[in-house]
């Protein structure tokens, strides 16, 4: 249609993904994600929905992306739970490493401002976390953990993997959060298989 500016949703979603991921979603303003989109405030509202909409959105985004990753990690070192918590890991120190993303983790970052979301939001946060804890306990079952020690394990890796993304965006070296991963790790190795 002459005259309408047209954008491309993928884009202006990634936009506003990495706004909610560098600001946080209480200090993420209308006018902020207006500017990160390229999009006036009715055109957000019209097209992406209000700020929690566009915010679950959002996070189902990032959880859809590097959940993909992270399953794909504990996937291809399966059965030896190890090397599968090694590889998810691995992911999580990539993200934090490039460049181009903002530091820590939109999913940590909504589980700690769960106090100042509304209930749906919240609720949906602690449901992306709860994924993470899940996809890890699974890899480690079929690495053989007893049913005990992978939950135990997968909540103990989930924390340890959220902790990365926060020590990240205070300013951890790659040494240091390497160092977090080592003692992880070598503490599943020494862990009794089924």
């Amino acid at each position: 249609m002459a005259g309408k500016k047209q954008f491309d949703m993928d884009t202006a979603l990634d936009a506003a993904m990495i706004q909610f991921w560098r600001d946080g979603y209480a200090d993420t303003s209308l006018d902020d994600l207006s500017r990160a989109t390229g999009l006036n405030r009715s055109s957000i509202y019209s097209s992406l929905g209000d700020k929690d909409t566009l915010f679950l959105r959002c996070l189902d985004r990032y959880a859809a992306r590097y959940g993909e990753k992270y399953a794909a990690a504990l996937t291809s070192a399966a059965p030896e739970p190890v090397a599968a918590v090694r590889a998810f890991f691995d992911v999580t120190l990539q993200r934090i490493a490039d460049p181009e993303l903002p530091d820590g983790c939109l999913i940590a970052q909504s589980a700690m401002a769960i106090p100042v979301l509304s209930p749906g939001v919240a609720a949906h946060a602690k449901q992306a976390l709860g994924s993470q804890r899940r996809r890890l306990r699974a890899a480690l079952t079929v690495g053989g953990l007893t049913d005990q020690d992978a939950e135990t394990f997968a909540v103990h890796a989930a924390a340890v993997n959220q902790s990365l993304a926060v020590m990240s965006r205070a300013g951890a070296t790659p040494a240091q959060l390497q160092a977090v991963v080592g003692v992880t790790v070598d503490a599943l190795a020494r862990a009794p298989r089924a």
